[in-house]
């Protein structure tokens, strides 16, 4: 699978996260605007992704996918202070993820 197709499907995973969250009411407020700013920064460069040369993917996506990890991580240190097991699992995995992506740019 290609960076491009990786990268979106982590943008989409985000934002899919993000909107259950909204629609649960028992989440941390702190959370779920973390949450959200991880899905902004990637939604961003959902688009763009596919138009990056190659030579420049590491140099253009590394600061985006930091910036999205370390608001998951964020989220998911609040989620761990309000007990919501299921939304902690969910950010881990996400930034597993990202992760990953990241050791393959």
């Amino acid at each position: 699978m290609s960076i491009s197709t990786r990268f979106r499907d982590i943008s989409r995973d985000v934002a899919d996260f993000h909107k259950k969250l909204v629609g649960q009411s028992a989440q941390a407020s702190s959370g779920v605007r973390d949450v959200r700013k991880a899905s902004a920064e990637l939604t961003e460069w959902a688009e763009q992704v596919g138009e990056v040369p190659r030579m420049s993917l590491e140099y253009k996506l590394t600061p985006v996918l930091l910036k999205a990890h370390n608001n998951l991580d964020r989220a998911r240190l609040t989620f761990a202070e309000e007990d919501l097991d299921e939304s902690v699992a969910t950010a881990w995995e996400l930034q597993q993820k990202i992760y990953r992506l990241l050791n393959d740019l």
